[in-house]
Formats: structure tokens, sequence, C-alpha cells
């Protein structure tokens, strides 16, 4: 669904809103520049996961990693999802938006002793295990404490999932999950581990994938393995297909999620597993913008820039992967309006702070106010402080009404958060 578009709402010139609120009305409360999520629209992305596997009864959890604030997760535990999480802060930002412990899943290659042993004493439902030694860590840890846990073997199905190379996680020479020649080894041996029930298989391919065919290539993988692991008399009761359906971004054409459905249930359902999915950005990927403010325009020998208030520490995709993401007026321009090419670029002290490089674009002045779109994954959650800039507030709308879900921090907190050592103090250094 489109949650933000032109709206004129008795004004002069039409203004982009979000749901029924306008840009500019959130912008002069809260500053620039500031993130923006519908409501509407996650539950809508949400929904339309629920409905296309509603007769598989399958399991959706959210992937915090997209984007792991409070009142987003709240708003999806509120629907009924689990959650997908990779780390101890996501495990306790779930719980504390609700998620039940026996609904979320731990992912991940690289999860601490301590992490391990706050999961079992929350209760989760699932570790996705990624190797040997984290399966023997995890045995430890039940043992330690008198819980038995619920493990399912990540397997890395060496598929090319046909996307970038940095979100490219089911190859053979990536660092995720356990090698198919060691899977039925290893499954083995989680049946033999005190404090270990083995429950399932996992597998995440990667990210932003806009074919079904290397999904149905990773699922055929996965479900000869199932068939294998029963035949060798160790029960499979849960198939974790993880989640990686792309979004439009620009011109894209992802699948649809009937459509993913549809292979699911040809190739998974088969098997009577109880199935587990992990969407992220298909839910909050286009929920989200960054409305950020024109500060200069500037006019080089051959190019023109666009200097806004956002920067890469904001929203580091574009920089990170080459990006791209549409950004437009937040007044809407004339149909007949001039476009010319320019560089939208931001404050930071890096030639790569750039959101768009020659990307035609209208004509705008100084104060005027610009949507970053399809920015509410791996927006803010992948935000950082970097050249001393605190991370910006987002905001939340829901129909006519909108609140401030993360403040933006002041300075001066930031700095009352780092103290100094005591023979700094006094500013000698003796």
């Amino acid at each position: 669904m489109s949650f933000i578009a032109y709206h004129c709402d008795g004004r002069e010139r039409a203004t982009l809103a979000v749901e029924q609120v306008a840009v500019e009305t959130i912008a002069a409360a809260v500053g620039t520049p500031f993130y923006c999520y519908s409501a509407a629209a996650i539950t809508a992305h949400y929904a339309a996961f629920a409905d296309a596997f509603a007769d598989l009864g399958a399991l959706i959890c959210y992937a915090l990693k997209a984007n792991s604030t409070l009142a987003v997760v709240r708003t999806l535990a509120g629907l009924g999802a689990g959650a997908d999480v990779v780390s101890g802060g996501e495990l306790q930002r779930a719980l504390a938006a609700g998620v039940p412990g026996e609904l979320i899943v731990y992912s991940g290659v690289g999860k601490s002793r301590g992490e391990i042993e706050t999961a079992l004493g929350a209760g989760i439902g699932q570790f996705n295990v990624e190797s040997v030694p984290e399966l023997a860590a995890i045995s430890d840890a039940a043992v330690r404490l008198g819980i038995t846990a619920r493990v399912a073997l990540r397997v890395n199905p060496d598929v090319d999932a046909r996307t970038h190379a940095m979100i490219t996680t089911g190859r053979k020479e990536t660092k995720f999950g356990i090698d198919l020649a060691h899977a039925r080894e290893a499954y083995a041996l989680a049946g033999r581990l005190p404090g270990i029930a083995p429950v399932g298989i996992a597998v995440h391919i990667g990210s932003q994938l806009l074919e079904l065919e290397p999904f149905a290539s990773a699922f055929a993988v996965v479900a000869d393995l199932v068939r294998e692991l029963r035949r060798d008399g160790h029960p499979v009761e849960r198939i974790d297909l993880g989640g990686g359906i792309g979004i439009r971004y620009r011109d894209e054409t992802p699948p649809a999620i009937t459509e993913y459905a549809a292979l699911v249930r040809r190739i998974i359902a088969p098997l009577g597993c109880r199935i587990i999915l992990e969407p992220g950005r298909a839910i909050v990927g286009n929920a989200g913008a960054l409305v950020t403010r024109v500060l200069y325009v500037k006019s080089g020998v051959a190019r023109r820039f666009i200097v806004v208030d956002a920067g890469m520490n904001d929203l580091l995709r574009p920089s990170l992967y080459g990006a791209w993401h549409g950004i437009i007026p937040v007044n809407e321009p004339d149909a007949d309006a001039h476009l010319e090419a320019a560089d939208v670029v931001g404050p930071i002290c890096e030639t790569g702070d750039a959101f768009a490089v020659q990307r035609p674009m209208h004509a705008v002045g100084s104060g005027d106010l610009l949507a970053i779109l399809s920015a509410g994954a791996y927006g803010a959650s992948m935000a950082s402080t970097y050249n001393a800039r605190p991370l910006v507030p987002e905001v939340l709308v829901h129909g006519d009404r909108f609140a401030v879900i993360r403040p933006r921090v002041a300075l001066a907190q930031v700095l009352a958060g780092e103290p100094l050592p005591d023979w700094l103090e006094d500013g000698r250094h003796g």
C-alpha cells in the first residue's frame, strides 16, 4: 500500500502526508531529520503474509534486524507476530515489546554464552544453530540451568540468492549455517547432547530477493535433507524458511507473497512440519521514510549539489550498498516542473555521504523538505553517531495521530554518558 502521498487538504499546494498527517506538521513538531513510519502500512504488509499462509498455520517471526524500534515491534506483536532476533539486545527488545518468549527464534552465528543463558531463561521457542561449537555451548548452558533447549540446525544450501553480495547468506563461502555435507552428522550429535532437543531445520539464503527460483532451489535442498533425517530416525517437526523477499525501491518487481506461499505449499507443506517465516524488510521497508531539510544548493563547475541535514550516519544503505532510494519534495512540484541532475548529499565529512548521484531532481531551495522513501528497513536500525551526530527521532503515524517513538537525543545527554577517568578530571595528564 502507498502510505505516503500528496494531499491538498484545503491547502493551495499539495503536500506529502503519511496516512492523514502532513509531513510538514511532523517536521514542525520534531525538527529534521526524522524517520516516519505508518502503522497502517506495517499492518497491511504483515497481513499479506498472515493471509497468504493462513491455511498452513505458519508462524511469522518478524526479523528485528530490519527495524527494532519498540513501537514498531509492539505493533507487530499485537497482530500476533513472533520475532526473529540475532543478538541479546534484540531479544530484550522483543520481550519488552510484548513478544512471548515461546514465539522468539534466536538466529545468528555469534551468540555469546551470556546471550544463550538469557535466551534460555526467557523460554525462547527455538535457537537456530549455525555451528557445532555453538551447539556444544547451548548444551553446556542448558545443562547448567536445568533447561532443555529447542534447536533447529541452520543449513547452508549453497544456493546463489542473486542479490547483492553483501546480503547473500546461502553460499558455501559465507559464514552462515552448517554445510550440507555435515548437516546429518550435526543433527545426530544434537540428538545425543544433553539439554538439547533437535526440532527442525532452518535456512535463510539472503535478503532483497527478486526471483522465486533461488527460494525453490533452497527449499528443495531442505526438503531432501528432512527426508534423509527422518530415514535416519530423527524427528523433524519444524522448518524455518527465513525471510528474504524483496521490495520495490525503484522499478523492481518482487514476487507476490501469494506466489511465494504457493511455492512453500508445493515444496515444504507436504512434509507436515510447522513452518516458520522471518520477514523483515518486506514488512517495514516500504512503511517508512526519512524526512530531511535542504541546507544549501551548491552549484559546482559541472555538478549541482543538494546538501541536506540527514547524513550517511542516519541512512547508511546508499553509502554501504550503493542502494537506490526514491527522493521526492514534500511540497508537490508543478506537473511541468523542470528536472535537473543533482547529487543529494549530507553533511558528513566523507565523499561517500550521498543519497543520490546525478539524480534528476526538481528545483529546491534552502529550507525545503525532502522525503527519502523506502527507508523503514535498515535505516534507523543501522544508524550511528558518526561525526558526533546524535540519533534522529522516529515517529509512528496512526490515522490522524502521530507519536514520537524515539526522541532525538540531545548532545548533552550523549556527553553525559561518557565519563572521564579520574586522572583527566582536572584537565591534566599527570
